[in-house]
């Protein structure tokens, strides 16, 4: 028996630009590997193309491991919305917790798989995801990221201002 997450999986891929409601080169993920209702995988590989990486370090340095998992929290979420035929829609990065990493930078060459779960979601848009870096299947990084999807984002944003 197939559940509907499998079925949502198998039947659609998308391109990192169909979920990211970012432009090129504010997109800084490689790839969404796959998603279901409540998870989803991302990869990026650091080369010396990618945005942010420092020709000194050899690398990019860690802490941007935080916006890789945002970037893969819209992942999950948009390709979720868009197989359910809703629009791309931005959220906002709330809060991070506990951002652990075994690297102070990840180098040149480094493939990096992020992995995140929703904890929960509530009614006002608010959710939690528990978020992972691995590096060759071995847990290299870790957070509680807390992300915030209004219901009318421009709305919201137009009342921000």
């Amino acid at each position: 028996m197939t559940n509907l997450s499998t079925a949502k999986q198998g039947m659609t891929k998308f391109t990192i630009e169909q979920v990211l409601p970012h432009d090129h080169p504010m997109i800084l993920l490689d790839s969404l590997v796959e998603y279901d209702d409540n998870s989803a995988t991302c990869c990026q590989l650091i080369t010396e193309q990618s945005l942010l990486f420092d020709t000194a370090l050899q690398g990019i340095p860690a802490y941007v491991g935080i916006e890789y998992m945002a970037q893969s929290i819209a992942a999950y979420a948009n390709a979720n919305e868009l197989v359910n035929n809703r629009p791309v829609e931005i959220g906002f990065l709330v809060s991070t917790r506990k951002y652990k990493c075994d690297y102070s930078i990840f180098k040149l060459g480094m493939a990096l798989q992020i992995k995140v779960k929703l904890l929960y979601k509530d009614e006002s848009g608010l959710s939690a995801f528990d978020c992972a870096i691995f590096i060759n299947e071995q847990e290299v990084a870790s957070a509680r990221v807390n992300v915030f999807q209004p219901e009318n984002p421009a709305e919201f944003l137009a009342e921000q201002l």
